[in-house]
C-alpha cells in the first residue's frame, strides 16, 4: 500500500480533509501534518505579544511555543473533527519527531527524516494520523517550533511516502500570473537562491525540494516538483 502526506495550511482543513478521506478510500496509507500560522499570529496579537524576527524568520520564545501549541491543538482538533473516526491526533513531540535546533531563533528547530512508531502503528490499524508540527530538540531542549511544510517533507522521506501534497489557498507555484506544471529541484533551488519567488510559496518550495531530493513525488497544489 502506498503513502501519501498531505501539509495543509490552518486554512483548508475541511478541502484537505476530504482530499485525505478520498486516498483513503483508494486504497492509500495517508498521514496529515497542518500547520497554525493564522491562528497563532491572531493569538499574539489578541495577547499583545509582539514578534521578534531575526532576518525575517520569527523567533519562538516559551510564551510564543505556548501560543503555537494551544494554535496547533485547536487546527489538529477541527482537522480530526472534519475527517471523523478514522482521525488520530498526534503532536510531534510527543510521537518523537526529531529537529536540530536553530539557537538563534529560540525554541525552534529544523525536523529530521523520521518515522514515528506511533504513525507507523497508526496507519498499521488503519487510521489517518493527523499531526501537529512541534519536535523534540536535543538533550534537554525540549519541544521545538518547526515549520509544518519542513516536518512535512521530514516525515514523507523517514515513512518512505510516495507522494506529498502541500495543500493550500494557492493553486500552485506561479510564474509571471501563471501556474506551472513542473519545476525541476536544480531549477527551484536557483531561483529560491535568488529571490525570484517571495512570501509563503518560499517554505513549501523549499519542502518539497526536500522531499523530491529524498525520494518522494512532490506537488505543490497544481505544480510538481521533479527531482
Amino acid at each position: 500500500m502506498s503513502r501519501v502526506v498531505i501539509k495543509l495550511g490552518g486554512r483548508v482543513a475541511a478541502v484537505a480533509a476530504a482530499e485525505a478521506l478520498a486516498l483513503r478510500e483508494q486504497g492509500h496509507d495517508v498521514v496529515v501534518v497542518h500547520g497554525a500560522g493564522p491562528q497563532i499570529t491572531a493569538e499574539m496579537e489578541r495577547r499583545g505579544i509582539v514578534p521578534a524576527f531575526v532576518e525575517g524568520r520569527r523567533v519562538t520564545t516559551r510564551e510564543v511555543l505556548e501560543v503555537v501549541r494551544g494554535s496547533l491543538a485547536e487546527v489538529n482538533r477541527d482537522v480530526c473533527a472534519a475527517i471523523g473516526p478514522l482521525a488520530l491526533s498526534l503532536f510531534g513531540d510527543a510521537i518523537g519527531l526529531q529537529a536540530t535546533q536553530v539557537e538563534a531563533l529560540g525554541l525552534v528547530g529544523h525536523p529530521t527524516a523520521s518515522a514515528p512508531a506511533a504513525i507507523e502503528e497508526a496507519l498499521a490499524a488503519g487510521r489517518i494520523p493527523v499531526v501537529a508540527p512541534l519536535a523534540v530538540g536535543p538533550g534537554s531542549v525540549g519541544a521545538l517550533n518547526v515549520n509544518a511544510d519542513e516536518a512535512a517533507a521530514a516525515l514523507a522521506v523517514g515513512l518512505g511516502a510516495e507522494r506529498i501534497v502541500f495543500v493550500s489557498d494557492v493553486p500552485g507555484v506561479l510564474m509571471e500570473g501563471a501556474v506551472i506544471e513542473h519545476i525541476a529541484v536544480d531549477d527551484a533551488d536557483r531561483m529560491l537562491g535568488d529571490g525570484t519567488f517571495e512570501g509563503g510559496i518560499v517554505p513549501k518550495l523549499e519542502a518539497a525540494v526536500l522531499a523530491a531530493r529524498g525520494g518522494v513525488r512532490a506537488a505543490i497544489g497544481a505544480t510538481e516538483v521533479v527531482a
